[in-house]
């Protein structure tokens, strides 16, 4: 295999599975604005005061013939192969990955933007709360993963605090029946009040209104859904009605298949299992398998199975729900230390597998 120049874009999950992997053929070049590894799984325990588990880029890319441009991408021109970063010259390439990942969605609700901390200011949230004159109330918008992660790992670290928790749906409302009920038990034990089937309209300085009436608080967390960067439809990839990029059995976009994409920022269908959501559970294994395929480890279509899906819930409690390999419900959960501990060890299995 001749040696390629690829270059990584995104040092998430995916990007840096990726571009480990591939370094063990090619020389890699891994462009990301960021000096240290979000770890986005955990952002709810830096929230919390926990401490946060955020190593260099560098450090990660140790070893390899794999090199980190701390710069943004601003322009992708996939005919010329190279593209553009903010205060350089453009980079060109042999492969691309692009791995650029999703951010929070605002969902053109007013005031969101300016009002809330998304996941992404974790540490400004912490800093918040600790830094108030005096406890109040913070609520928390969403009720998926990220909301009832989030939601009970306040509660518990800021018992001071009046947690509020608010939803469009119901809070983990996609979990199989006795999921969700050990998921509001434990809630309602650390004191969250719930709002569901409540849609936020607006956020300002008091707090939220919503089609329900106004929700008085005075910090708002914001963990509502994701969506893709814009950059890949931008830059003429086929893309989905929501912006991510269509690819095909080797993650390689269905128009320009010297680019692959992968993670969040990837429209993924798997025979038998469907379109996969969005997450590190999808975008690791994304990452993996097409830095071993540069590598020329594998020949394989991508192929994926869901087993369990797992929740934090503070830190003496947790969830690991059984999936069968579509993601659908299985009726088998373990909860309480079991639970935590299960998310624990795959917490930490995930620092291990970048490497």
């Amino acid at each position: 295999m001749t040696e390629q120049h690829i270059v990584v874009i995104g040092a998430g999950y995916a990007g840096l599975a990726a571009a480990t992997r591939a370094s063990r053929r090619h020389r890699v070049t891994l462009i990301a604005p960021e000096s240290r590894f979000l770890h986005r799984i955990r952002q709810h325990e830096t929230a919390a005061g926990h401490p946060e588990d955020r190593p260099a880029i560098e450090h990660l890319l140790r070893g390899r013939r794999a090199t980190h441009l701390k710069a943004r991408v601003t322009e992708l021109d996939p005919a010329g192969r190279k593209l553009v970063v903010d205060g350089g010259p453009a980079v060109e390439y042999d492969t691309l990955v692009y791995a650029l990942g999703s951010r929070t969605a605002w969902h053109g609700v007013p005031g969101a933007a300016e009002h809330t901390y998304p996941p992404e200011r974790a540490a400004e949230l912490r800093r918040r709360l600790k830094e108030a004159p005096r406890p109040g109330t913070v609520a928390v918008v969403g009720g998926g993963a990220t909301g009832i992660e989030l939601a009970a790992e306040l509660a518990e670290a800021y018992p001071q605090w009046q947690v509020r928790l608010v939803t469009a749906d119901e809070v983990g409302g996609w979990l199989s029946a006795r999921g969700r009920a050990h998921v509001l038990r434990v809630l309602e034990r650390l004191g969250v009040r719930l709002y569901e089937h409540c849609r936020v309209s607006a956020v300002d300085a008091d707090g939220l209104h919503t089609a329900r009436g106004p929700i008085q608080a005075g910090v708002v967390a914001w963990a509502a859904s994701v969506e893709p960067n814009e950059l890949a439809a931008e830059a003429g990839l086929a893309v989905t009605p929501n912006g991510q990029a269509v690819v095909d059995q080797y993650l390689r976009s269905v128009s320009h298949p010297e680019v692959y994409v992968i993670g969040d920022a990837a429209a993924v269908t798997v025979p038998g299992v469907g379109t996969l959501r969005p997450g590190c559970a999808t975008a690791l294994p994304m990452g993996s398998y097409v830095g071993k395929r540069l590598s020329g480890a594998t020949s394989k279509p991508f192929a994926f199975t869901y087993v369990a899906q797992c929740l934090s819930l503070g830190r003496r409690d947790g969830l690991l729900q059984l999936v069968h390999g579509d993601d659908s419900m299985r009726p088998a959960v373990f909860t309480g230390a079991t639970g935590r501990l299960a998310k624990a060890a795959i917490v930490r299995s995930v620092m291990s597998s970048l490497r």
